[in-house]
C-alpha cells in the first residue's frame, strides 16, 4: 500500500523504514516540527512524568536514575535508549498514566515534562489525586502550514491507500491542511483520542489500534 506518514521527525523516518520492510510504499509528510527547549528542571525531583517521546532529548543525563512514568511503550523504549534506568509504562493513555502514578505513590515532587500547551489536564488530575506536580515545557511544536504540491496532487489523484496518525495534534494539523482525496483512503490511528482529530475529514474508514502502541498500529496493516 502507498501510505502517508504524518508524524514528526525523527519518528517519521523510523516508521517509514518499518513500513518499507513490510512491503509498503511510505511517503513522509511530517505535519509537526518539534524543537527542544532548554529545560528548567529542579535538581532532585522524586520522579519524571513523560507523555511523549518528543520530550526525551531535552531531559538531562543527571536524571537517568530517577523513576520515570510514561504513557506508552514506544516512549519507554526511547527513555531506556537515552539512558534512563527506572522507566515504567502505563501501556495506555493519560488516564492510565494517572492511575499508574497514583498507585506507585512515589513521595515528593513529580516533574511533568511536556510540550507547549500540553499537560494541563494531566497535571490537574494528578494534583487532585494528591500528587505534587511541577509542569515544565521541554519542547515546542510548529504545525505544517502548507502541504507540498506533489503530495497534494497525489492525494487528489487518489494515489494513496491510507495515512498513519500517531497523535491527536498531528491528526488535527493534517485536517487543517484540508487535504483532498481522503474519502477514498483508510486512516490508521494510534488511539481513539487520535481518531477524534480526524473526524472533520471524510475517510473510507478510520481504524484504531487495539492498544496505543506502534506494534498494534502496524498490525492494522497486516
Amino acid at each position: 500500500m502507498k501510505l502517508l506518514v504524518t508524524r514528526p521527525e525523527p519518528g517519521a523516518s523510523a516508521t517509514a523504514s518499518r513500513l518499507a520492510a513490510m512491503g509498503h510504499d511510505p511517503v513522509l509528510l511530517p505535519c509537526l516540527a518539534v524543537t527542544p527547549l532548554p529545560p528548567r528542571l529542579p535538581p532532585h525531583p522524586a520522579a519524571l512524568v513523560v507523555t511523549s517521546g518528543q520530550a526525551v532529548p531535552a531531559l538531562p543525563a543527571r536524571l537517568h536514575g530517577v523513576p520515570v512514568f510514561c504513557v506508552g511503550d514506544a516512549t519507554a523504549v526511547k527513555l531506556r535508549a537515552a539512558g534512563f534506568t527506572r522507566v515504567e509504562s502505563a501501556h495506555g493513555d493519560a488516564v492510565a498514566l494517572t492511575k499508574l502514578i497514583v498507585a506507585r505513590n512515589v513521595p515528593g515532587l513529580h516533574v511533568l515534562a511536556v510540550g507547549e500547551r500540553h499537560g494541563q489536564k494531566l497535571a490537574a488530575d494528578l494534583r487532585a489525586a494528591g500528587i505534587s506536580v511541577l509542569r515544565r515545557r521541554v519542547y515546542k511544536v510548529a504545525k505544517l502550514k502548507n502541504m507540498p504540491d506533489a503530495v497534494r496532487a497525489a492525494l487528489a489523484a487518489g494515489e494513496f491507500d491510507g495515512a498513519l496518525f500517531y497523535s491527536a495534534e498531528t491528526a488535527r494539523a493534517f485536517s487543517q491542511l484540508r487535504p483532498p482525496g481522503t474519502g477514498a483512503m483508510q486512516a490508521y490511528a494510534l488511539s481513539q483520542n487520535v481518531a477524534k482529530g480526524l473526524q472533520e475529514l471524510p475517510w473510507a474508514a478510520i481504524h484504531v489500534g487495539q492498544a496505543p502502541t506502534e506494534a498494534d498500529l502496524m498490525a492494522l496493516l497486516a
